[in-house]
Formats: structure tokens, sequence, C-alpha cells
């Protein structure tokens, strides 16, 4: 299962990463630093469907997405066609991803950064926050309820975001029962990889209307994003459908219709 070998990666990554600058440092580096996160308010605009443009190379199921791959240059196309914010997969190994690409953005871009990685330590939080992540995202599937609920607590206390990302009922009642005040439904499957929207439409109303809902994955078309819509969907999350268009502006004008 490729979910069990990300995260067996993600183990042995964070040795390597403890061992170059430990947790005791990292937290004094991290106290230094002011954070008072937009990410949630950006979201959560009411009236329209915001956008969170996502920031992604490649992926175990497809290989190599974007060849010309410069993020800065695309997060600030992302910014001057209306996204809300910028998700960064951070993950090396299967994402050729890099979380050194969020500081290169923070310099430059006034969106909020969401982090997408597989956080399961709280080093990761720290080390999001020391890089200029505005906002992470935790995986339901991938903690425990007592991880879920202090990894929300320190990312809040650290001054960011945390967006609780759930694919099934199970992590759905988990993410709700952790307080979690932004829930991301992702349309795929992370042990198979096999995408279907009606995963949002099945989980969106176990949400509860106080808490901001999110869809992710999947989402092509401007039909898609009417339908997430009607179903009390505050923001899509979309990465491929613009990692793949020669014309990133013409695209988001096209699914989006800002």
């Amino acid at each position: 299962m490729i979910l069990s070998k990300i995260i067996n990666e993600k183990r042995k990554e964070l040795e390597k990463s403890k061992l170059m600058l430990p947790e005791s440092q990292l937290k004094e580096l991290v106290s230094k630093i002011y954070a008072k996160s937009s990410f949630k308010r950006n979201i959560a605009r009411p009236h329209h469907i915001n956008l969170i443009a996502e920031l992604k190379k490649a992926s175990p199921s497809m290989g190599i997405i974007r060849g010309d791959f410069n993020p800065l240059k695309i997060a600030l196309t992302y910014q001057a066609n209306g996204a809300s914010a910028v998700s960064v997969l951070t993950d090396e190994r299967f994402f050729e991803g890099n979380i050194k690409t969020l500081k290169e953005l923070r310099e430059r871009v006034t969106l909020p950064l969401l982090r997408k990685d597989f956080i399961i330590d709280e080093y990761q939080i720290y080390e999001s926050l020391y890089w200029g992540a505005d906002a992470i995202l935790l995986i339901a599937q991938i903690l425990t309820d007592s991880e879920l609920a202090t990894f929300i607590k320190l990312t809040k206390d650290l001054g960011m975001d945390a967006m609780v990302e759930v694919h099934t009922e199970e992590d759905t009642e988990k993410a709700v029962k952790s307080g979690a005040s932004i829930i991301g439904i992702n349309n795929r499957d992370l042990n198979t990889f096999k995408v279907d929207l009606s995963v949002t439409q099945r989980l969106v109303r176990l949400i509860p209307d106080s808490r901001v809902k999110i869809s992710e994955s999947g989402i092509k078309t401007y039909e898609d994003v009417m339908f997430l819509k009607s179903l009390g969907i505050n923001a899509v999350l979309i990465g491929e459908a613009f990692m793949q268009a020669d014309d990133i502006s013409a695209k988001i004008r096209e699914i989006m219709r800002y």
C-alpha cells in the first residue's frame, strides 16, 4: 500500500531532520516567530466558492505532472488570478516537493500558504512555521484521536491553522470530534489513488455548518465546482488540472469563472 510506504519513508526522513536540527533548537528558533494565519478567513469568504490552488510537480500515481515546474512563477499566477490560498506539496520522495519552497514563496507571495505533507510528529508542525507555512494539513487516517487533537491545539497555539483531511465516515467523525475548524474531504483514496467526487457528496452532510468545508482532488470543470458549491462546500483545492495546463491563468478562468 502506497500510504504505508510513504509513512515509513517519512519516519526515516524525520530521524535525519532531527539529527540535523534537534527539536530543542527548532523550538528556540520558532519562539522568535510571530504568526497570525489568515488561511481560514481567506478560504471561508462568503457568497462564492474559494480556491486553494496547489503546487504539485509529481505524484506516485502520475509521475511527473509538470516538467517546467517553477513554484514562485506559478504561485504568483495563482495570486493574480483570484486564488484565496496556495497549497504547497513538500514531500520530496514521492511528490518531488521541497519544504524550502515555502520560504521562497513567503518572501514574494501575499496569499496564505498551506503546507501539504504527511505530518506524523510535532516536530513537523514547528518545522512548518519555521519555513513559512500559515497552515498545515493533518490527515485523519494516519493519526490517532489524541494525536489529532494535540496537533490541532499546537498548530493553533503557534498561530497557524490546521486543515484536517478525511476520506471516510470514520475519518469525518474523528475530525469533527477533534474540534477541527477546517475539514477537507479528499475525493482521492490514498490507498488506491482512485478519485470519486461523490465522496464529498456523501461526507459533507456529516460536517457541522460551523466548520469550514473543503473538497479536494478530481475537480476539473466549472460544473464540478458548481456541484460542490451546491453541497455547501466553502472552498475547492485544485492542483493537477492547473499543473497539466499550458496556460494556467486561462485554466483558472475556465474552472472558477472569476
